[in-house]
């Protein structure tokens, strides 16, 4: 497994680390065996990193995680959490100082530590990256030794854009794939230049790029992918990377004939994320060891090639880039 310096903190990071939504909610049910498995086999695999949030499971995703590191000991790898979305509704006013000192305390709780090393706001109101008093708050939580780095996650490239004047943003986390590409038109350049690390999420647009989906797949009650296709419960953008469901069946045949007999579609996905220097991190999720296995067998694929490169541009810029493109 490659390591990516993640900006300006001084830490390498494993180019491939695991999203931990999945094993606390939203995803359909995990059993605990299964969670505490596929983080062990991330590790044992080389991911050094993990990110999570504090409403994943309303806590039971940093649970998790901290009860794995424990058992393993030894050198522990770089846990991000996130912040915000426990507010009844997402407003500045929310995030006050005694707001976030409280959520971080409970993260440092949930994950049994006495720092976190990375805390994001978790896909905050816009007009909160107009407000610099709140990154003032999260620079007095760094003062206080609670947090090393802070970041956020995003949903609009605009978003990304404004946060990282903050000379205190460490990191951002945007959706970043096959069917999601505008980031790399402006932000990319602009993260780099600045030395933040980018954090790829929804690296398999919800799994349609796992290829296994039909039109007739069902998905639990509890799944975001039945719960949220019409932006229900969270920005649409979160499920399917905004993708209209049928529209995604069809691009996805179109890239099929591309990834070739040493690959899975969802390795082949996650190879074309890497192709991007930009990039720090993708975190695809795993529910269990065998697709935590799989997702860490990508970074030893090789580079793709121009030709390939051009034609999933193409597919993206006729199928997805309509729908998709101006709105996130």
């Amino acid at each position: 497994m490659q390591s990516r310096p993640f900006g300006r903190t001084g830490r390498q990071v494993s180019e491939i680390g695991f999203g931990a939504w999945a094993i606390g909610a939203d995803w359909g049910h995990v059993e605990a065996g299964e969670a505490e498995a596929a983080l062990n086999a991330a590790l044992d695999a080389g991911m050094t990193f993990i990110d999570t949030a504090d409403v994943y499971g309303d806590g039971r995703s940093e649970q998790l995680i901290a009860g794995v590191l424990k058992a393993r000991g030894g050198e522990r790898p770089f846990v991000a959490t996130k912040a915000g979305r426990r507010l009844p509704q997402q407003t500045v006013a929310g995030y006050s100082a005694e707001n976030l000192s409280a959520w971080t305390d409970r993260s440092l709780k949930n994950l049994g530590v006495d720092t976190l090393d990375l805390v994001q706001l978790h896909c905050p109101p816009t007009d909160l990256y107009y407000h610099p008093e709140v990154f003032e708050r999260l620079d007095r939580l760094v003062e206080a030794g609670k947090i090393r780095n802070y970041g956020v996650s995003v949903e609009r490239v605009e978003e990304a854009l404004k946060a990282i004047e903050y000379p205190g943003v460490t990191s951002v986390q945007i959706i970043f794939n096959i069917f999601r590409q505008r980031p790399t038109e402006l932000f990319f350049g602009e993260a780099k230049r600045r030395e933040v690390a980018i954090i790829a999420r929804v690296p398999l647009a919800s799994g349609l790029l796992s290829g296994k989906f039909k039109a007739d797949t069902r998905f639990e009650a509890s799944d975001h992918r039945q719960y949220n296709r019409n932006g229900e419960a969270f920005d649409v953008g979160e499920t399917f990377s905004g993708v209209n469901y049928d529209t995604g069946l069809k691009a996805v045949e179109q890239v099929r004939p591309l990834v070739g007999e040493h690959a899975t579609m969802a390795q082949f996905a996650l190879r074309w994320i890497l192709m991007f220097d930009a990039v720090t991190v993708a975190i695809p999720g795993a529910k269990n060891s065998a697709q935590a296995k799989g997702n860490a067998a990508a970074a030893n694929l090789p580079r793709l090639d121009e030709a390939t490169m051009g034609k999933l541009k193409a597919i993206y810029d006729s199928e997805i880039h309509p729908s998709v493109h101006g709105r996130w």
